[in-house]
């Protein structure tokens, strides 16, 4: 609730109207920005409802004025507001990331405007197309342009004064046929900004517009005898198809969408934007979005969609998303699309989204492990719904092949790592035959008397390799020992991966390239392999020593010391006599030299 009673007549007078609100703490300093379809509706939900998220109980328990601004509708809202947290940079917005290291491709302002790329925006009136993640992707558009208008690349200050005063003298890209000098006159300025709007076309990918305008003007140019003219559009003409061709990955028929596919982890969200016209990507980006308050993926999505949509300067009617956000930009439609064309585009955005998530993860691990842990953690605790994060977890298998020699085995992990020399072996004493249920309710139960016996901390995390069946029966252990509620125990299905929780009949499925359940299935897959292996070396042992029993006046102690020292039965068999003889005494060599003979 709120702290004092001036807040809660400024709650009470708010507009039923759309709007953006800004919190205050006492200091004065503006901590939160907000956006509403209903001010007074949004407002009063902060100080009615019971927060789950601590940030947001937190932020709420801080507020000390608050000042809103109506607007005249929705998207007027979302700029706003965009606006605002970039201006202002709240504590408790998200944090977008700054791209200030990505290239633009800039449209000067100045007399016969130059077309070029750089990393640095001046508020000059310039234009500015991007940002592009690849230099190599501007550079080609670039040459494209360059190839099919003579745009200037020089820095001349093309004055009308100074072009008629004769200043310049025409430079070599004319003499090759990069430039038409407008620096001397030789091109007025009205057809050099014909040329600069249609490079302008193609920048933003309306290569069709550009193609109809090039062929009209050969038509033209063919019906007046002008040959050469209409050659020299002909050759321009293909260039555009071919890059069309070359740069199309979808239908055609897709005229002109926005693409947003989301990746998100414990920390924050990385939405990756594709600009598609013509069934072609003419422009992608992912940014990176910081989370304060544990937003939701649409809230998340949404902030990303008003920035690109702002950044860009897109003016596209469909904007493909993998869920809806609550607002949706002014003239726009949300389209989720289930199969085709443009289910693929969306299939393409989100896995752009997801490696550029990766790379970061990967490039945080190099410069700071501890960091990587950390959001491994977040995550993990963040899926399977727990209070504290799992820095020590352990997982259990049963090893019971064809119903002999039941073991089990157990593993730990420590922040996400395996920790070998804390790994044990258990012979399953209580129970007769295979039974996975009763063998696992034996380990967890012998397990953790021991651990408590000995003062020895608790896992936060306790994973069972199985089904309902055997969590069940590891928990009916926890329960008898009291402990039941002092930790977290899943069972980890074996087919589709599912996590089953105790009490919950319904399973968990966790995205299968999520860092949780990679986690999840390491620590499996090593108590597998780990049981597996003390199982093999069981059954081994059993079948040497088996073989060595069978020999009247051979006991185990004796079978051991000739193992060690020979490695096998064949070794044994094979051995010098004199050496069996100085290990055992001459009895049990000629015993056993006697039995072996005999055997062959």
């Amino acid at each position: 609730m709120p702290h004092n009673k001036d807040i809660l007549q400024k709650i009470k007078v708010l507009p039923n109207k759309p709007g953006i609100y800004k919190y205050f703490d006492e200091q004065g300093k503006i901590i939160y920005v907000g956006k509403a379809r209903n001010l007074k509706k949004r407002v009063s939900s902060y100080f009615t409802k019971t927060h789950e998220s601590f940030k947001t109980h937190l932020m709420v328990s801080k507020i000390a004025n608050i000042e809103h601004i109506v607007l005249d509708n929705e998207s007027d809202a979302l700029l706003l507001e965009n606006n605002l947290i970039k201006e202002l940079q709240p504590k408790y917005n998200v944090l977008l990331k700054d791209d200030k290291t990505f290239p633009w491709l800039c449209v000067s302002n100045e007399a016969f405007p130059r077309i070029f790329y750089t990393r640095n925006i001046i508020k000059d009136g310039s234009e500015y197309y991007g940002p592009y993640t690849s230099v190599y992707t501007l550079k080609t558009v670039i040459s494209l342009i360059r190839q099919i208008y003579q745009i200037r690349t020089c820095r001349l200050k093309l004055t009308e004064s100074n072009i008629k005063s004769g200043k310049f003298d025409v430079c070599l890209e004319y003499h090759i046929g990069n430039c038409k000098a407008p620096c001397v006159g030789k091109q007025s300025e009205s057809e050099y900004l014909k040329d600069i709007e249609q490079a302008k076309r193609i920048i933003k990918g309306d290569l069709a517009s550009v193609l109809k305008f090039l062929k009209a003007e050969m038509a033209k140019y063919a019906k007046e005898l002008k040959f050469e003219e209409a050659e020299s559009l002909k050759s321009k003409i293909e260039i555009v198809e071919n890059y069309r061709v070359k740069s199309t990955i979808v239908n055609p028929k897709i005229k002109n969408v926005d693409v947003f596919g989301i990746a998100e982890d414990s920390k924050s969200a990385f939405v990756n934007y594709l600009k598609v016209i013509d069934g072609a990507v003419i422009n992608a980006h992912t940014i990176e979005i910081k989370k304060r308050l544990d937003e939701s993926k649409t809230e998340l999505l949404l902030t990303a969609i008003i920035e690109m949509r702002q950044r860009t300067g897109s003016g596209s009617k469909e904007i493909i998303v993998s869920e809806q956000p609550e607002f949706c930009p002014e003239n726009a439609n949300y389209l989720m699309p289930q199969r085709g064309d443009k289910k693929k585009l969306l299939e393409l955005s989100e896995r752009n989204a997801k490696l550029y998530m990766l790379e970061k993860h990967k490039q945080q691990e190099l410069k700071d492990p501890t960091k990587s842990i950390d959001r491994k953690l977040e995550t993990l605790k963040k899926d399977l719904r727990m209070e504290v994060l799992p820095k020590h977890i352990e997982c259990f298998d049963n090893s019971n092949i064809q119903g002999s020699s039941p073991v089990a085995a157990c593993v730990v992990f420590r922040d996400t790592k395996p920790s070998k020399k804390e790994y044990r072996h258990y012979h399953i004493k209580t129970v007769t035959g295979p039974d996975d249920f009763a063998s696992m309710k034996e380990i967890i139960f012998r397990r953790y008397k021991r651990l408590i016996d000995e003062k020895a901390a608790l896992p936060q995390l306790i994973i069972i390799d199985g089904g309902k069946g055997q969590l069940n029966a590891a928990l009916a252990s926890l329960k008898k020992l009291g402990i039941a509620n002092k930790t977290t125990i899943i069972g980890i299905a074996k087919k589709l991966e599912e996590i089953y929780f105790p009490d919950d009949p319904v399973p968990l499925y966790i995205d299968k390239n999520s860092e949780s359940l990679k986690i999840i299935r390491h620590a499996r897959d090593e108590a597998h392999r780990f049981g597996i292996s003390f199982h093999r070396n069981i059954r081994s042992k059993k079948m040497i020593l088996s073989e060595l029993n069978n020999i009247k006046g051979i006991g185990n102690k004796t079978a051991q010391i000739l193992l060690k020292e020979f490695g096998s039965v064949e070794s044994i068999k094979k051995a010098n006599f004199e050496k069996i003889r100085n290990l055992i005494g001459k009895k049990k060599a000629e015993i056993i030299s006697s039995y072996f003979n005999n055997t062959n």
